[in-house]
C-alpha cells in the first residue's frame, strides 16, 4: 500500500479547466523547469503536445526510483494534461513534421541553448519569417545572451549562482540547496507568465514574441528581499537557519512535544503573543518596544520563549495562537503534508487513472469560480498519442504513419 491510496480520486464528472483552449503549445522541453511551465499552461486549458525523443522520452521519464508502475513518480509531477507524441526532428522526415505543428501552433516552448537552437534550426531568427504570429519561448539557464548563455544548467547550478544557497542552513554548516527544485520551478513559472502575457499582446497586434527565461535571473529575483537590503545597506546577510535575521521573532521553537515556527512580524503581534501566554508584562518593557529593538535583544527574547514552549504540547500552543491570531503553525513531514484535511477536501491532493494504473497528483492551487479542479488527462505514456496528433493536426493516413515509425522518426 502507498499514500496516494488515502488519496480522493479526481472527480470524472469536471472536465477541468478551458479558460487557454484555444491555446496550442508545442513543448519540445525535457527535466523539469520547461515542463512544469507547460503543465501550468494545460492545467488552464492550453493544449500541450509533448514532442519526445523516440525510444527514451523526456529526461525524467528514467528519474528514479522511486517509480510507480515502472513510471518515473518525478516525470508524473510535470506532466498532466498532456498528449506525448514521439519524433526525431533531426531528420527531415522528423523536421517536415515538425513545421506541420508549427503551423497549427501559438507557442513553441524549448529548454535548448541558442547553440543546439541554431543547430536544429529552431532559434527565433529562423522561424520568425516562417511563423510571424509564433511566440517563441525559451527557458535556459542563463539566458539567449551573455557569456555564459551555451552553458548547461540544473536546478542546482541555478541556486548557487543566485546566492539563495549560501543563505540556507545554519551559519556554521556548509551551503545548502532548497529542498524542492526551486530554479526550475520559478523559472517555469515565470515561462507560463510570460506566454500568457505575450499571447495577450498578440491579440492586440497579431505579431509573436521571442520569451527569453534564465533559470538564474528567476531564482535571482526571488532572493531580492535579501540583496535590496544588501544593496542599500552594505550588510551582507548570512545564513540563519529558520531564525530570520531581520525580524524578531521569525523561527522554530522546540515545544514539549513536537517543534513549531512563530513568527512574531510587528509590534500588534508582539503584544498579543505576550497576552496569550500569560507574560503581558515582558512585552511590554521598553527595551522591546520595535523590531530594531528587539533584534538588539533577541538572544534574551528567545530564550525566554523557548522556556514557556517547552512547556506545554505543540497543540497547546497552536490552538492558543490560532485564538489570538498569532501566526504560527507546525513543521509538517511530507507523509503529515499528505494527510492535511484541508488539502484533500480542496482537491489539491488527488490520484487519478492513468494506462498504468493509478497516479498520485498535486493540482494547480488555484480556484476559478469556486473550483480548484483541473485534471483533463493524467501525465502520458512515451508516443501514446503521436497516431492521433499526426491524423488530427496533419491529416496523416495510416501508410504514412506506418512508414514514419519504420524508419524511426517516429
Amino acid at each position: 500500500m502507498t499514500p496516494q491510496e488515502n488519496l480522493p480520486y479526481a472527480d470524472p464528472k469536471k472536465s477541468g479547466l478551458e479558460l487557454l483552449a484555444p491555446l496550442r503549445v508545442l513543448d519540445l522541453t525535457t527535466s523539469i523547469a520547461g515542463p512544469y511551465a507547460t503543465q501550468l499552461l494545460a492545467d488552464l486549458g492550453a493544449t500541450v503536445l509533448k514532442v519526445e525523443k523516440p525510444g527514451a522520452g523526456d529526461d525524467t521519464r528514467a528519474w528514479g526510483p522511486p517509480f510507480l508502475q515502472d513510471v518515473s513518480l518525478w516525470y508524473l509531477s510535470v506532466n498532466r494534461n498532456k498528449h506525448s507524441l514521439t519524433l526525431d526532428v533531426s531528420q527531415p522526415e522528423g523536421r517536415e513534421v515538425l513545421d506541420g505543428l508549427l503551423a497549427q501552433s501559438d507557442v513553441l516552448v524549448l529548454n535548448m541553448v541558442p547553440r543546439v537552437q541554431r543547430k536544429l534550426g529552431l532559434d527565433y531568427d529562423n522561424l520568425k519569417a516562417a511563423y510571424p504570429a509564433l511566440i517563441h519561448a525559451s527557458l535556459t539557464g542563463f539566458g539567449l545572451t551573455g557569456p555564459r548563455s551555451d552553458f548547461p544548467c540544473y536546478d542546482l547550478i541555478a541556486e548557487g549562482y543566485a546566492g539563495i544557497m549560501d543563505l540556507t542552513g545554519e551559519l556554521e554548516s556548509a551551503p545548502q540547496k532548497v529542498g524542492t527544485p526551486a530554479a526550475d520551478l520559478l523559472a517555469g513559472q515565470d515561462l507560463a507568465l510570460a506566454v500568457l502575457a505575450a499571447y495577450i499582446a498578440r491579440g492586440q497586434h497579431g505579431r509573436g514574441t521571442q520569451i527569453d527565461i534564465s533559470m538564474q535571473s528567476s531564482m535571482t529575483r526571488f532572493v531580492s528581499p535579501r540583496l535590496l537590503p544588501y544593496l542599500g545597506s552594505g550588510e551582507l546577510p548570512r545564513r540563519s537557519g529558520g531564525k530570520d535575521s531581520v525580524i524578531a521573532i521569525y523561527q522554530v521553537f522546540d515545544t514539549a512535544d513536537d517543534p513549531l515556527s512563530l513568527g512574531l512580524g510587528n509590534d500588534r503581534i508582539w503584544q498579543r503573543f505576550w497576552q496569550a501566554v500569560g507574560d503581558p508584562a515582558f512585552g511590554a518593557r521598553t527595551e522591546f518596544s520595535s523590531n530594531a529593538h528587539r533584534r538588539t535583544h533577541r538572544e534574551a527574547i528567545v530564550t525566554r520563549i523557548a522556556e514557556l514552549l517547552r512547556a506545554q504540547p505543540r497543540a497547546h500552543w497552536l490552538a492558543l495562537f490560532a485564538e489570538h491570531s498569532i501566526p504560527a503553525g507546525p513543521i509538517n513531514r511530507l507523509d503529515q503534508v499528505a494527510q492535511d484535511p484541508d488539502l484533500l477536501d480542496k482537491g489539491l491532493l488527488y490520484r487519478a487513472s492513468a494506462s498504468s494504473g493509478a497516479i498520485p497528483q498535486v493540482g494547480l492551487g488555484i480556484g476559478f469560480d469556486g473550483s480548484q479542479h483541473v485534471h483533463r488527462k493524467s501525465p502520458p505514456a512515451l508516443g501514446e498519442d503521436t497516431d492521433d496528433v499526426l491524423r488530427g493536426w496533419l491529416g496523416y493516413a495510416g501508410p504514412r504513419i506506418d512508414a514514419l515509425r519504420e524508419r524511426g522518426v517516429i
